[in-house]
């Protein structure tokens, strides 16, 4: 039989929530419906309000039960930081690392980062949870998640920045676009061409439009997309300009499929990438000595497409 810390009355509610119904819950916990029906009524009972609204198709989360949700994954959270610390006493590298980031580090430097964890810890598990940079923060302020890893992050009194570099703007394009014979470009230049752009989604489409709101107010507007993919793509085919950071596009300028142009202006402001962790719970030793890895070869690549960069 397995060993939880967790209360299992905590573990049957966010069952419920996950699986949509107490049978469906049943089944994925091998634990009679029945069982977990008594406990959640008994909690109901006792808190005199319902954590669940009981429809024909299925059972559907109340305010008091996200509540609840969130304290079963807090709970479940502690319970492996505890059982990896002891662990790492005993001399065994073991344990969970979760992290929360961007999927523009999906698309780049990220695997790289997780084959370097796989090879020096193999018996470590690393959950990723791809989200926007807003949510991302809130996630591992609320105990969701260990570590972030993300652009533009701000040290609060919520959040501490373990690492951080710089990431300058620039334009990326084709090798073959006639743009990428140029030494340096400005911002007003690249409408000239048809351009690929993030939407507000991301922080870059931020940063842009505080100090180039025309860039989006044109009579033809550029391309917009919230999917880093797509915009590569596009990019990649020779079709369209980009205005991003070296990280975003770090395999396409090492491989040489694409080439980076400096932005010229001098008011253009950088980018920024970062590591943090909340300041209101103390990580498990193992994401501390996992967190060294992760800031190791996230520099490297920095450098790395740093060096691509005329």
């Amino acid at each position: 039989m397995s060993l939880h810390l967790v209360p299992r009355v905590l573990r049957y509610v966010e069952a419920v929530a996950e699986n949509g119904s107490i049978q469906a819950a049943s089944r994925a916990l091998g634990i009679s419906a029945s069982a977990i029906d008594r406990q959640i009524k008994l909690l109901e009972d006792r808190l005199d309000l319902q954590l669940f609204d009981r429809q024909s198709t299925g059972m559907e989360t109340t305010a008091a039960g996200e509540m609840f949700i969130v304290l079963s994954r807090r709970w479940r959270a502690d319970e492996n930081a505890i059982l990896s610390d002891v662990k790492q006493m005993q001399g065994i590298d073991l344990g969970l690392v979760r992290l929360a980031t961007m999927d523009s580090l999906a698309n780049g430097p990220l695997p790289r980062i997780l084959a370097a964890i796989a090879e020096e810890f193999p018996r470590v598990q690393v959950e990723v949870e791809i989200m926007t940079p807003d949510d991302a923060v809130a996630a591992v302020v609320d105990g969701l998640a260990d570590l972030v890893l993300g652009f533009n992050l701000r040290p609060t009194r919520d959040l501490h920045i373990l690492w951080s570099a710089d990431l300058p703007l620039v334009c990326v394009c084709a090798p073959d676009h006639p743009a990428a014979s140029r030494a340096s470009i400005q911002i007003k230049e690249v409408r000239a061409y048809p351009l690929v752009v993030q939407s507000r989604a991301l922080a870059i489409r931020r940063m842009l439009e505080a100090r180039h709101t025309w860039l989006f107010a044109d009579a033809q507007p550029p391309v917009v997309t919230n999917s880093l993919q797509l915009l590569k793509q596009l990019v990649g085919a020779g079709t369209h300009l980009a205005l991003t950071s070296q990280l975003d596009a770090a395999a396409e300028l090492t491989s040489g499929s694409m080439v980076a142009i400096p932005i010229s202006d001098a008011q253009v402001r950088s980018q920024s990438i970062s590591l943090a962790l909340s300041v209101k719970r103390t990580l498990p030793r193992i994401c501390t000595t996992v967190s060294k890895v992760m800031m190791r070869e996230i520099s490297a690549c920095v450098e790395e497409v740093t060096a691509r960069t005329p």
